[in-house]
């Protein structure tokens, strides 16, 4: 841990100098933001900082985090641990960028009675362009001490820059003609309403018209562009949503405030339902802080115990979504428990079969490789470590999970711990149906109206 010593009153002497040197990072542009309430774009390198789409993204280091720089100097070196700010004055006289090296300094020039110290202050580019320039005065320490320093909790900065790109990819595109199935509460209503003002959705409402009606006013919402459709029971609607698709009136369905299986009954039904060669799965979309890439979970909603024949179906599925949203080839994992078959593991030897079907073309679009351990899947230096050899090991964008419990859990670990941003759609029907949960914010399932209408464009191409 880093050592402060401090230099006392009575040992400082005009003259005397430090320095502290960092590199700008968007990081601390975000935290500054944070910090201080300001939310110029400006300062925000992912905003337009000029406006009217001009596309410069390039942000301006906040002045007043820049000049803050002097305090480090102050209070870790001349005078150091001890030292309270009395004033400062500064002069901007330049800007720093994202990735310019500031040196910040502090000369003493004046002592003054009752322990103030006076010290002239700047921060410059490490080109010697002068960014900040100023005067301090401080209340220096009367003895001498020696800090260990501080250890500071992390702090990860989140974003989700996949989700947002996503988004920027599926605005231009026609609306998709959505079923939306009992949107009877704020939440799911509401959820719709914001992806039809995103062009996302082109909404009709199925269910009981005074419910929705009720949602909208305490929404504060008017209906009066959108179709409602006023069927009573949550049965008939989601029979009506069916309907409607097969009629060519509708390209998708999204749940609203009825149980999952009550839509996926009438969705899988025989004779009237959205049946295709494949089986039904869900596929998690997960933008996850700290990946370089988006994260696909499957099974994670649907099939609870799913055998071979069901995993290929799962497998394939989530391939073809993860092609519709830009991976040309994803990589698949097959997570089990350990990264060796097992026969007394059942879901390695699924996972083994499964790589061995993709290799003869079986699954088609993607690598697969399996068993592998949730940490060897993701992570490059323990499959390294455990010695594992393959293209998808430690790269996986897709994992397929053993059964419906496991993935859940993942997926929700990676919502409430890892404050990733989850969406998903059910995959395998004549048409993406967005399924929704009661906890979903509404950034949930905006995206996952985005996703439905990325998926249906590809379909389509």
């Amino acid at each position: 841990m880093t050592t402060f010593k401090n230099t006392p009153y009575d040992q400082i002497e005009v003259g005397m100098e430090a320095k502290h040197e960092r590199i700008c990072a968007v990081d601390d542009f975000y935290i500054s933001a944070h910090a201080s309430g300001n939310l110029n774009p400006l300062h925000l390198p992912k905003e337009d900082r000029d406006g009217e789409d001009s596309g410069n993204y390039e942000g301006v280091a906040p002045s007043l985090w820049v000049a803050s720089l002097i305090s480090a100097v102050l209070g870790n070196q001349l005078p150091g641990p001890g030292t309270l700010y009395k004033s400062q004055n500064l002069r901007f006289l330049g800007r720093a960028y994202e990735g310019d090296r500031l040196i910040s300094t502090v000369t003493v020039t004046e002592k003054l009675p009752d322990y103030v110290v006076k010290l002239a202050t700047t921060v410059q580019c490490a080109n010697g362009q002068m960014i900040v320039e100023g005067e301090a005065e401080v209340i220096a320490p009367r003895t001498s001490k020696v800090s260990k320093g501080v250890k500071l909790p992390g702090l990860t900065v989140r974003s989700h820059e996949h989700f947002d790109r996503l988004l920027d990819l599926a605005r231009p595109l026609p609306p998709l003609i959505t079923a939306v199935v009992v949107p009877e509460d704020r939440k799911s209503l509401g959820g719709a309403l914001l992806a039809a003002e995103n062009t996302l959705i082109e909404p009709i409402l199925i269910g009981s018209k005074a419910n929705i009606l009720d949602a909208a006013d305490r929404l504060g919402k008017d209906l009066a562009h959108c179709e409602i459709i006023d069927v009573a029971g949550h049965k008939q609607a989601a029979a009506k949503a069916v309907a409607m698709v097969r009629e060519g009136k509708a390209q998708a369905i999204m749940k609203g405030q009825l149980h999952t299986d009550i839509l996926l009954s009438q969705i899988v039904k025989r004779d009237k339902g959205l049946r295709t060669d494949s089986r039904l799965s869900h596929v998690f979309v997960m933008d996850v802080p700290g990946l370089d890439n988006l994260l696909f979970i499957t099974d994670a909603a649907i099939n609870i115990a799913p055998d071979l024949e069901a995993k290929v179906d799962i497998v394939q599925n989530a391939i073809y979504l993860a092609q519709a949203l830009g991976l040309q080839q994803p990589k698949v994992g097959i997570l089990s428990a350990v990264e060796t078959v097992n026969t007394k593991i059942p879901s390695t030897m699924d996972a083994a079969i499964l790589s061995k079907m993709a290799e003869r073309g079986q699954i088609k679009g993607g690598i697969v490789d399996g068993p592998l351990a949730m940490d060897n899947a993701i992570d490059v230096d323990a499959a390294v470590t455990k010695g594992i050899t393959s293209l998808v090991a430690g790269r996986a964008e897709v994992l397929v999970v053993p059964n419906m419990e496991s993935g859940n859990m993942l997926a929700k670990e990676l919502a409430f711990v890892a404050h990733a941003e989850v969406c998903g759609v059910v995959m395998g029907a004549q048409c993406p149906v967005i399924l929704t949960s009661r906890a979903d914010d509404d950034k949930a399932r905006l995206m996952s109206c985005a996703v439905a209408l990325l998926y249906a464009a590809s379909q389509k191409a």
